[in-house]
């Protein structure tokens, strides 16, 4: 009775420290060793550790030197900002307005600031590239993450390994908010949330997949019809054909590899956003040098105020400036957090703020030429090389 007695004395002094025992020392002359199992100071005896049986198995972050991440930072930009860093070529071209003056092309300019800077730099480059499941980016990465520390029970979701018994054990996972257990309480309790949620999931895969499949046709095609400011006799025909070449090419090359396609494009990006950054200091410098004047949001107020219902419309091709901003999530786990966070905060910010401000500073003088502004606005000697 004796030894019984001891012996659940020992359960229950173990089962605090997250650990079952049975028939041993007291829990204080016991130690968990790294294989997970618990072991006296002796080493005579193992116990398995309850929490690191049960506990969902993790990956290890890996840890990158500052040289690797800058080579990172510098191999993202064939990847990740190919969609992002050629969207000067259409967001101005695809504003439908008429003779704009130039409190319209300041509050444009104010628009596609602060888009980039709330969507691009706040959102993505300081809050969602946090939600991270072990280096992985995603919208799936963040529903597998979900599945792990929440128990679904829809047939519609993934399946948590914790077994029914555990469910009430306060040790299973760390001490939470009272926000939070409400919430992991209420979607563990209804189906139809788990269902619900299962759903956003699907529907936000297939709007990222749609857009892979739709941005580069869209980039493609608005980088070819420079060609038609050229001769007249290159129709819009020939624009098409050439854009499905140049579109199957592209793909085709996609199954080499994030490696090689890095090898290949990365140059170029770096090339793209320098040239870019370069013409935007020129222009600004030739047409109008007050242009920075633009990214106080006192001209958006006016650009509303003078457009009316109009100004609304136009928010959706002014949006087109954040095209592919989502790559960086959902190519995180190519590469790493701090070398996406370098490479767009460092290079690709500043160098898309200042091409745009350089295109709306060449249309105070030319506003006629908003329908072609991208190549308009490029000096000849250079235009072939951006071609």
């Amino acid at each position: 009775m004796e030894g019984r007695a001891s012996a659940g004395d020992g359960v229950d002094g173990d089962m605090e420290n997250g650990s079952v025992g049975s028939f041993g020392p007291p829990s204080g002359d016991r130690r968990t060793g790294s294989n997970g199992e618990g072991e006296t100071r002796n080493g005579r005896e193992r116990i398995p550790s309850f929490f690191n049986l049960y506990r969902p198995p993790q990956r290890k972050p890996q840890e990158y030197q500052p040289l690797q991440t800058l080579l990172l930072a510098y191999q993202s930009l064939g990847i990740v900002y190919g969609d992002l860093g050629t969207s000067p070529l259409y967001v101005f071209s695809s504003i439908k307005i008429s003779n704009p003056e130039k409190d319209d092309l300041l509050g444009i300019l104010s628009l596609i600031f602060w888009t980039l800077t709330s969507i691009g730099l706040i959102k993505y480059v300081f809050i969602v590239l946090r939600a991270d499941d072990n280096g992985e980016g995603g919208t799936f990465a963040l529903y597998s993450f979900l599945c792990r520390h929440i128990n679904f029970r829809s047939n519609l979701t993934i399946q948590n390994t914790r077994l029914e018994s555990d469910a009430n054990i306060t040790n299973y996972y760390a001490k939470e908010s009272r926000i939070k257990s409400k919430t992991k309480s209420f979607l563990e309790e209804s189906s139809t949330a788990q269902n619900v949620l299962t759903c956003v999931v699907l529907l936000g895969t297939c709007m990222v997949i749609g857009d892979g499949a739709l941005t580069p046709a869209t980039s493609v095609l608005s980088a070819l019809t420079g060609i038609q400011s050229l001769s007249p006799k290159i129709t819009q025909g020939h624009v098409v054909i050439m854009a499905v070449v140049l579109l199957l090419v592209l793909f085709l090359f996609q199954r080499f590899g994030t490696s090689k396609v890095s090898i290949t494009f990365s140059p170029i990006m770096l090339m793209w956003f320098g040239t870019n950054f370069l013409i935007g200091i020129y222009n600004i410098a030739k047409y109008e040098p007050t242009i920075f004047k633009g990214l106080s949001p006192h001209y958006i107020i006016t650009f509303f105020s003078r457009n009316g219902r109009d100004g609304w419309t136009l928010l959706g091709a002014i949006f087109l400036c954040i095209t592919g901003a989502e790559a960086m999530f959902a190519d995180l786990g190519h590469f790493n957090k701090g070398a996406i966070q370098l490479a767009f905060s460092s290079f690709v910010y500043p160098a898309l703020i200042v091409t745009y401000a350089g295109e709306a500073a060449y249309l105070t003088k030319h506003p006629n030429n908003i329908g072609n502004t991208f190549y308009s606005s490029i000096p000849r000697p250079v235009y072939w090389p951006m071609f």
